[in-house]
């Protein structure tokens, strides 16, 4: 299904509780796909998976920024009927979620879960985000080929095949062959201090990461979450490595 905003999403469930499934910048929505059996067996209520604007199936058009992410999956949530909104985020994801938890959405928001969010981010690193937003798309003659560079840039290389369903969902065939379902200006949403964002939550918010994740560590996400905690054995995909682990942060 599809938003007038023309945000992509998958859904499922029924009632007015949704779970909100964020995915991180450069993925999209089927990383989740490990976490949805227990989401189908578990969740009280409907869930919803979105691809993010410029990612996957979703409408590739700027602007990018955290909050124009945030009206685009308030727009889901509303589509999907819902009363109240629960969002498990991964990385840029857990952001957008905070920031839809600030009360500006006219969404009611009632937790955030975030994993591997990245919270201190260099001079060096900020700048090289911008210069990926300023570069073209890449296009490839083959999908495989731009499988491959799909998963680089969602962080998956290693994790999953060229040849995976969640791997082609990242690809779009152009008149001039494959390239990367993501439009390389979504890299430009990168800047605004991520810790000041998160601070900003109206909602209970908890955070985690994985043990081995070498983007964030407990010290930066105890400065936001005094009781954000480490999944061992695994790294900034740990709702891909370790489902069930990342299942359990969302227990009452």
């Amino acid at each position: 299904m599809t938003t007038r905003a023309g945000i992509t999403y998958r859904s499922g469930g029924s009632g007015g509780d949704l779970l909100l499934l964020l995915h991180g910048l450069g993925a999209t929505g089927a990383v989740w796909n490990p976490l949805l059996p227990l989401v189908e067996r578990s969740w009280p209520g409907s869930w919803a998976v979105p691809d993010l604007r410029g990612h996957g199936a979703s409408v590739a058009e700027p602007p990018y920024g955290y909050a124009v992410h945030a009206a685009d999956v308030a727009s889901v949530a509303v589509a999907c009927g819902a009363t109240r909104v629960t969002v498990l985020g991964h990385s840029f994801g857990g952001v957008v979620g905070a920031v839809l938890a600030g009360g500006w959405y006219g969404v009611e928001v009632t937790r955030v879960v975030g994993v591997g969010v990245k919270i201190d981010w260099t001079d060096d690193e900020v700048a090289r985000a911008r210069a990926l937003a300023a570069r073209p798309p890449q296009v490839f003659p083959t999908a495989a080929e731009a499988a491959e560079r799909h998963l680089r840039l969602a962080g998956l290389s290693g994790l999953v095949a060229a040849d995976d369903p969640v791997a082609l969902a990242g690809v779009r065939e152009t008149p001039d062959g494959f390239s990367p379902a993501l439009d390389p200006r979504a890299f430009g949403a990168v800047g605004p201090p991520v810790e000041e964002v998160l601070s900003r939550a109206q909602a209970p918010l908890r955070l985690a990461a994985g043990s081995a994740d070498p983007m964030v560590g407990l010290p930066a996400m105890r400065r936001v979450d005094p009781d954000a905690v480490l999944l061992e054995g695994a790294g900034h995909n740990a709702h891909w490595e370790a489902p069930d682990a990342v299942w359990r942060l969302l227990a009452p």
